[in-house]
């Protein structure tokens, strides 16, 4: 299948990074075709829906992040917890991926699309932070969002990149449950659009 990983931190020593990059070796060493993006090597813009020259659409990594989106049959998110919900960058990367840009053809990149949290928190009472957010793209999008995820805090990594036990076993499964929704999705034959 083609997955894609995204990481959306632009911390340099982030946690959720490293949870991406374990992800993404581990969807590839069991035959899946991979696209693994990071907002720190390929930023994005922010946001302003401005549809002509210098706008949002034409900075040069809108279309590849759009693409690796729509074009996966199912994306892992990796993101980072700050102030009880997700960092900016997620939401950047969704509002640009996520609207429609009809002079280019772009209509939203998320519709349909299997979804599994990649998270990294600082507190562990911060599990849930990811759900507001989760919500918003089974609303807005349609997404079916894995309710097999990963929430990791410091305490769950044994040195930078090396996940703990725990941390390994859960990330395993996680990402093959991932794997087993979107082959189940895959080949729908509806496509869903905006309805409000």
């Amino acid at each position: 299948m083609k997955l894609t990983v995204l990481s959306t931190s632009l911390d340099p020593d982030s946690r959720s990074a490293w949870l991406c990059d374990l992800a993404a070796a581990q969807l590839r060493r069991t035959g899946h075709e991979v696209t693994h993006l990071d907002l720190r090597a390929q930023p994005l813009p922010p946001f302003d829906n401005v549809q002509g020259p210098g706008g949002c659409y034409d900075h040069p990594h809108a279309a590849r992040y759009h693409q690796a989106i729509r074009g996966a049959d199912g994306v892992f998110l990796g993101v980072p917890v700050y102030n009880w919900g997700l960092g900016s960058g997620v939401k950047a990367l969704v509002e640009l991926t996520g609207s429609s840009d009809e002079a280019r053809g772009l209509h939203g990149a998320w519709f349909d699309r299997p979804v599994t949290f990649l998270v990294s928190g600082g507190l562990d009472h911060g599990y849930l932070s990811h759900g507001a957010f989760a919500f918003g793209l089974m609303v807005d999008f349609r997404c079916v969002v894995n309710p097999d995820f990963v929430y990791a805090t410091g305490a769950h990594w044994t040195a930078p990149g090396i996940p703990n036990e725990w941390l390994a076993a859960r990330l395993e499964r996680t990402v093959a449950r991932g794997v087993d929704l979107a082959g189940r999705l895959r080949g729908r034959p509806y496509r869903s659009v905006w309805e409000l």
